[in-house]
Formats: C-alpha cells, structure tokens, sequence
C-alpha cells in the first residue's frame, strides 16, 4: 500500500440523492414481516414431528424464504429486509406457545435458582462480525459443498446436527436469493430501455452471486449485501456488524480498478447505496447498532490502510444517516492524510466517530489471551466493544455492572443507600474496617465475588442460547465450528468470552480516594460521621461535604486521585481476567456507558467525595463533568495516567468540546495528543448547547440532529428525556 493510499475526491450522484430521499420515506413506514406466522406455521405445524434441532432449522429457512422481494426504484444492488420494530416481526419467540422452547424462558428460571437477584444478568446476544468474506470467497454453493464434506466425515451426532442445520439454512437463503431474480424477471419482462437494461443487469449480477464465488467488486457488494440479510434474519441482534468492510472488499475493487473495470465514481454510488440500504433497514432505532471499522493495522505495525478506509468515512459524512456506525482505527503508521480526514470527521461528522488506538488496544486485546494475528482484526460490531472478527461467540456483549454500586454496599454493609434493601451478604461497614488497605481489599473481594456469580450466570445463558437457538449460518462462517463440529456457543467459536460494561469506575474512584485522605490519612471525618452523612444525603451535614468537595478528584490532574483510577480500573481487570467461561474464554470487561448512565446514576446513593445521590457517572474512562472545569489538557492528562495494558474489551473516553473554541487544526492536535499519550478510544460532540436546547423545544425543527451517546450516535430527538437532559449537561470543553 502506498504512503498516501487515498483515493481520488468523489461526490454524490444525483440518483444517490434521490435513492437516499426515497430510501427515508420507505423507512419511516416500513411493511411488516410474516416471519411469527411463518415461524409458527413451520414450527408447530409442517415440521412439529421432527426433533428440536431440526424443526427450528428448518422452521428458519422456511420463513426465510417467505420473506417478501423488495424491489426498490433505481437500484444498483437488490435485498431488503426492515429490521426492527413491531413490523419485524422479532417477537414471535417470546409467546405463551413458544415457552418450552424459549432460551430466554430457560435462562430466566435457571438464574433465578442460581444467582443472587442483584447479580442476575440475562443473556444479551450479539456485538460480533463473521467471516462474511467466504460467501464471497467460495459463493454458497462452495461453502455447502464444505458442509457436506464434513458432514461425510463425521459420525458425532452434534457435529452432524450443526452441518445439516446449516445446509438447510443456506439453501434457503439461495431460494430467497432466488425468488429475487424471478421477481426481476417478471419485471423486466414488462419494461423498456434502459430500465429494462438495469433490471437484466440485476438478474445476472443475482444470478451469479451469492451462488457462485464474486469476481468484481460489484458482485462483492452485491453478495455482502444478500448475505449480510439472511445473517442478520437468524441471529436479529443489534450490534452484529459487518466489521472490517474495507479490507474485505478492497481485493475486489483493486482488481477492477486495475483492468479499468470500475471507475472511482462508479465505486461511490455503491458504497453510497449500501450504505444507504443500512440506514432504511434498521431506521426506527437508532439503539441498534451495527458497525463498519475502517483502518487499522498488522501485528508489526504496518498500515492496513486503503482507498476504501477513506471513501467509507466520506460516504457516510456526506450522507448525514445514522447507521451504520462507523469507526476508525488509526496507529503511529497510519497516513497522514487519513489522520486528516479522521480529525473532520470528529469534527464535522455529526458527533457519529469513534476512533480506536491500534498502538493500545492490539496490546490489551492480546493480553487476554487472542493471538497477535486475530487482535490485528478486531472490529467492533456495534458499540464499541472488540472482537477478533469471524472468530468470537456472540455474548462478546452481555452485562452492565455498576463499579459504584458495588463500592456504595461495601461501605454500607450491604444495604443499598436509596432503598435500604439488603443487596449483598456482607457483615461489616466502613466503620470496621481500621485500615485504608483493608477497606480497598473488601472492595476488591466483592468485584471478584461478583464477577464469579456474573460468569456463572452466563455461563447458563451460553448453555440455553446453544440448545434452544442454535446459530447455523452464524456459526459456518465463526472459527472453528465447523473443525470442532459444534456450534458458536456450544464451544465452536476459538473465543468463547463474555463481554460487559462496568461503569462507574472513575466515580467509585473520586469516593475511594476522599475516603483514604480524609478518614484514614488527615482524619478530618470518622468513618461513622461519614456514614451518617451518607445515609442521609448530606442533610446537615454541608460542612464535611464541602470539606470532602474540596479533596481532588480524577480528571484534576491530581497524581493521588489518578493513581487512585487507574488502581480501581486495575483491581476491575484482575477480578474480570481470573474468570473463565465454561469453554476457558475471558470475562472481558469494555469500559463505556451507552445509555445507561442517567439510570444507573439515578440508582447511586450519596458518595464518599461529596455528591449527592443520583449524581452522574462519568462516562467510560473519562472524568466526570464535576472534576472537569481546569481544561482538556488536563482532563486528558489524567486519563492519560490510567494503566489500561490488561483491559482486554479496551475503554472509551468522551470529549465533548465548545464549537466555538474547537477548529480542525485544535482537532488533529487534540486527536494526536491523546493517542501518543495512550489514550485508547477517542469520541465526542461538538454540536452547541444552544442546538440542543432548541431542539427539546422544537424538535420538529431537528430531526436530523445526530449526538454522540456513548457506545452509539442516535437522533437527538429521539432519545428519552432523561439522557437528552444528560447530554445538554455534558462539560463542554474550550481549552
């Protein structure tokens, strides 16, 4: 790859303009889906003799093929599905008849006899990418002819039941595939000219792939495309993304590109159209993420950067959508030119980036145990969260665990400062505790306590997902389940981790080290005065608050209270890292907060640093509003600090800053700062508060207005009150 890899300037056509216009009246109202009748039709009636297994892979494929053909106008690409939403069609499995065979029914009644309520995580699907280039490698009919070669070979029974499910299910995604080319067909029989020259084009391109292997980018994008659908059909779970999109597809298109068989125009209004066909799909939730991640680099070091890493990130700037989500991945050998481009689109992009450390996160990523070669590929397939793509289990993302939450029981015995329930089994309080060391290694016993009770419980999940919703396609396409013969969940996938979210971790800080100098070392305040105080909220007792107000927290640049973070994020890693999943995967923690930080704030009793109850957490790695007010430099310079060499699912950090102050060169510098440092993941708004505020107040004027979550973007107006109000609240830096 040259040193400036970046392609030649393009702009969208007219027909992407008007295909995109289009394409956001079909989303608003999209059709409904027949897959609950189909699925019950199939499933408890065609096939309700045959065995469990067997039934559901082919009660699938049958609803499958029974999903509608859109044909849309002007396409350049054919397949549409709509997602989400009632009309989905996703709740099906969820009914009085299908509570026997409901994985989510069995996993409930098992963790309710297993875990502790406070503890019980459910089980959340999904946040993976798949070795989708297979499809495009070998086409369908290559990879069914790989199933039955080992389904020949092979006399286990499990094994055998995997390699049947699949080919069942491919064969009906070719079925699909082509119930779209007679629906072509019929439609081109009735036209003239150039549209009928455009539909026989779309008939031999769908004739071709995803049946046989692609041989130009456009059969590449056209297969992505069909497969991508059907994937998403059998495993319907936000955060499932394609990943690394640029370098799946860059082989293709730099073939064409050198016969002269594509131009880069040409190559625009395809990325443009797919990525069009996302935002259509899965328009009614901007909670559902799915996720391209561009860049990147190899375990040596070197640049993956390509021509299609730029137009990705172009396409979607210009576009103005919310999905899919895209996410850069820069490293000290990227371009400069691409540093460039990603410094406007932190910029100018909407508040959508999200950019990744590679120089930082391959290290962390490997030190759970992910070979070198398999970090390199990580993606994020929705939030944020990393996976070896086409190599991981799909609860990658599975678990929200407030940090300080636990903190608040420890120090309160147990008992939960808002409702005064007991939560957990402990006997002691802060009080009993004659040293600071001894406070800090209750609290490190309970996070491993925890984690134990968290792995087990998902560990019942993964158990259930396996038997009662097998993952055919998903799993042909996953290292190793077809070696091994077993599905993703059932040991198939060569990682078999659970991801979750612990946040809170810098508030539990701020509170850990106000204990430690005003309890244990000054001694301005005995551990019963400060429990009292606690308890009640800090009523009558707004000296000692202030006192405690006054002590430094994360973010201030303080050398205690930062070596106080990165302690408790490291005391957070340790207890994670010694789980293991029930097939000797990680517990993986993945520090950011997507929307749950005025929930989860809301449920926080008063803290050791002063705040009152239901004061705001601050998000993933960065510090809180209330300890930013000296700088960003500053604020950085703590983060900085944190020792994030074993946070295995990497952290994130948000930089919102003041539009006036914020120029592109500030931004570059900002960006390379923070990444030289070591900083792991960069994101931010730069949207005014003054927008904002509008927009809650006529937000029929701001439909579009796009705001950087955490761990997503989503439409501002869209979201609940509560979070729209924490993000008008957000510090805004200006220097």
């Amino acid at each position: 790859m040259p040193n400036n890899p970046e392609p030649p300037q393009t702009t969208q056509t007219e027909r992407i303009k008007r295909f995109q216009q289009a394409s956001r009246v079909r989303a608003a109202s999209p059709p409904a889906s027949p897959r609950i009748a189909s699925m019950d039709a199939a499933f408890f009636e065609r096939y309700a003799k045959r065995p469990f297994w067997e039934r559901y892979a082919r009660s699938l494929a049958a609803a499958l093929v029974a999903e509608p053909v859109y044909l849309l106008p002007d396409e350049h690409l054919v397949g549409m599905l709509y997602q989400i939403g009632p009309q989905a069609g996703l709740d099906g499995e969820h009914t009085a008849r299908w509570q026997p065979y409901s994985a989510l029914e069995d996993i409930r009644i098992r963790q309710q006899a297993e875990s502790e309520p406070y503890l019980r995580p459910g089980a959340s699907q999904g946040h993976i990418g798949w070795h989708w280039e297979w499809v495009l490698q070998r086409g369908i009919e290559g990879i069914m002819t790989e199933l039955n070669a080992y389904l020949m070979r092979s006399r286990d029974i499990r094994a055998r039941r995997l390699y049947r499910g699949a080919l069942m299910m491919w064969r009906a995604v070719l079925d699909w595939n082509d119930r779209h080319i007679h629906a072509l067909q019929e439609k081109a029989a009735k036209a003239e000219g150039l549209e009928q020259k455009r539909l026989e084009e779309l008939i031999g391109l769908c004739r071709r792939v995803p049946r046989h292997p692609a041989t130009s980018f456009r059969e590449a994008v056209q297969s992505f495309n069909l497969q991508h659908l059907a994937l998403m059909y059998e495993n319907p779970y936000g955060g499932n993304g394609p990943g690394r999109m640029d370098q799946l597809l860059w082989p293709y298109l730099q073939r064409d590109l050198a016969r002269d068989a594509i131009t880069w125009e040409d190559t625009r209004e395809l990325i443009d159209e797919l990525l069009i066909r996302f935002d259509e799909r899965l328009y009614l939730g901007d909670g559902w993420v799915e996720a391209v991640t561009v860049g990147g680099s190899l375990p040596d070091g070197a640049s993956t950067v390509n021509p299609l890493s730029y137009l990705i990130v172009q396409s979607i700037m210009e576009l103005d959508q919310t999905h899919p989500s895209i996410y850069v991945r820069l490293s000290r050998s990227s371009p400069d030119s691409f540093i460039d481009l990603t410094s406007r689109y932190l910029l100018d992009g909407r508040n959508r980036a999200q950019v990744y450390n590679d120089d930082v996160c391959l290290p962390a990523i490997q030190s759970g145990a992910v070979a070198p070669a398999d970090a390199a590929q990580f993606m994020a397939g929705g939030c944020m969260e990393p996976s070896a793509q086409g190599k991981a289990s799909d609860l990658n993302f599975s678990y929200v665990h407030s940090v300080a939450k636990t903190l608040e029981l420890v120090l309160n015995g147990g008992i939960d400062l808002q409702t005064g329930e007991k939560r957990i089994a402990l006997d002691k309080n802060l009080a009993d505790y004659p040293t600071f060391e001894a406070l800090f290694e209750a609290f490190r016993e309970e996070l491993l306590r925890e984690y134990q009770v968290i792995t087990r419980g998902l560990d019942i999940s993964s158990e259930s997902l396996a038997r009662y919703r097998p993952c055919y396609l998903l799993s042909s396409l996953v290292e190793d389940c077809l070696a091994r013969g077993r599905e993703q969940q059932d040991g198939g996938a060569r990682y078999h981790d659970y991801g979750y979210a612990p946040l809170g971790i810098t508030s539990a800080a701020d509170s850990l080290h106000a204990i430690q100098r005003a309890v244990y070392q000054e001694r301005t305040v005995t551990p019963e005065e400060l429990l009292t105080a606690l308890r009640s909220n800090y009523r009558a007792a707004e000296p000692l608050r202030a006192l405690l107000n006054r002590i430094p927290r994360f973010g201030q640049d303080d050398a205690e209270a930062d070596a106080m973070a990165s302690r408790v994020l490291g005391a957070v890693c340790e207890a994670a890292s010694s789980q293991r999943t029930r097939f000797g995967g990680r517990l993986k923690p993945m520090v950011f907060n997507f929307v749950w930080t005025p929930g989860y704030s809301a449920e926080l009793g008063a803290a050791a640093d002063g705040s009152r109850a239901g004061s705001m957490l601050g998000h993933g790695l960065t510090p809180r509003r209330i300890a930013m007010g000296q700088g960003i430099t500053v604020a950085m310079s703590s983060s900085l600090k944190l020792n994030c060499s074993t946070l295995i699912g990497i952290g994130t950090t948000m930089w919102d800053v003041d539009e006036r102050w914020i120029t592109p060169a500030l931004m570059k510098s900002l960006l390379q700062a923070f990444f030289a440092g070591g900083g792991m993941v960069m994101q931010g708004n730069t949207t005014s508060v003054r927008d904002l505020q509008e927009a809650l107040n006529h937000p029929e004027r701001y439909q579009h207005l796009i705001v950087r979550v955490g761990g997503f973007s989503a439409r501002f107006v869209g979201l609940e009150r509560a979070l729209q109000d924490e993000i008008v609240q957000r510090y805004r830096h200006a220097g």
